[in-house]
């Protein structure tokens, strides 16, 4: 069984890497649907609809134009989220999304952060780098 280190892990909208990258999570969900009838002891459901959502945690940088000044409220991306790196063979995660919220944090006694979260907008698409 492979484990990572979290430090290799790379974010790109579109092809461009986004800088300054502390942390990303994806979350993948599924809806079910009760199936269940009368006469049923127990509750019986069936998969429904999928859904994604991506969050990202950055060190803020008003010059990255191709990473994160692109990933302004309301904007649809297509993100590119790789836990692994860019090598070959390494696992990624590519899909178009909607930035649904970026907050900017600055406080005296660290460096300015902004969160941007990402709601996906149909399949996301798990595929290794070639």
């Amino acid at each position: 069984m492979a484990t990572h280190s979290g430090d290799e892990g790379i974010v790109k909208v579109g092809s461009n890497v986004v800088a300054e990258v502390r942390s990303f999570s994806l979350t993948k969900t599924s809806d079910t649907r009760e199936d269940t009838v009368m006469g049923d002891t127990h509750r019986t459901f069936l998969p429904g609809k999928k859904a994604w959502s991506a969050a990202l945690e950055v060190f803020w940088d008003e010059t990255d134009t191709n990473g994160q000044v692109a990933l302004v409220e309301g904007a649809s991306v297509t993100i590119d989220l790789g836990p692994e790196g860019d090598a070959s063979g390494d696992a990624h995660f590519v899909g178009t999304g909607i930035v649904t919220e970026v907050s900017i944090n600055s406080d005296q006694e660290g460096m300015v952060e902004a969160s941007i979260s990402i709601q996906g907008s149909g399949a996301l698409d798990e595929t290794p780098v070639v």
